[in-house]
């Protein structure tokens, strides 16, 4: 499958689940909701599509609206790690990068490249990542990193799955 499918489903699945569902709860109206997952499940697949082959600007419209929508609070953004390695958070990784801080240790930074923190690590010692001057790793050379990765790929297979090594 590639990243923009799964991407979609993603996004439909995370959709119904925190928004529609509630509001078919709150409304007492199945109708309604029916009519919410249809019209989600059709624009999906151009949010998908503009979050992986969008230009950078159109990319991070879609995303950042995407993510406030998704993940409100009055908070940084501060995903899990586990969340960068679902399709959300790869595309995330690869075209916004960390939309929140500007540090990440090195297990989020681990997470975001799909590698260990003992990778993290030499990739840092190899000079191939940057260090953050308030410690861990610059969350824009993470970004540049998985660009980098992914510009060879991308023009080989136009939509697949970012290269994690």
């Amino acid at each position: 499958m590639t990243l923009e499918n799964a991407l979609r489903n993603q996004l439909v699945a995370l959709v119904d689940a925190r928004c529609v569902d509630p509001l078919e709860i709150l409304l007492e109206d199945a109708g309604t909701a029916d009519a919410l997952r249809h019209r989600v499940r059709e624009r999906a697949s151009a949010w998908a599509r503009a979050m992986v082959t969008g230009d950078d600007a159109e990319a991070t419209h879609a995303i950042t609206r995407t993510i406030a929508t998704l993940y409100p609070g009055d908070g940084p953004f501060d995903p899990p790690a586990d969340w960068w390695r679902t399709p959300l958070g790869t595309i995330t990784a690869r075209r916004v990068g960390h939309p929140s801080a500007h540090a990440l240790s090195y297990p989020v930074a681990g997470a975001m490249l799909g590698i260990s923190r003992q990778g993290v690590h030499d990739l840092l010692n190899r000079g191939k990542l940057d260090r953050h001057p308030d410690g861990g790793v610059t969350a824009s050379s993470v970004r540049d990193r998985l660009r980098a990765k992914a510009l060879p790929e991308a023009a080989r297979h136009p939509g697949n799955a970012v290269d994690r090594g």
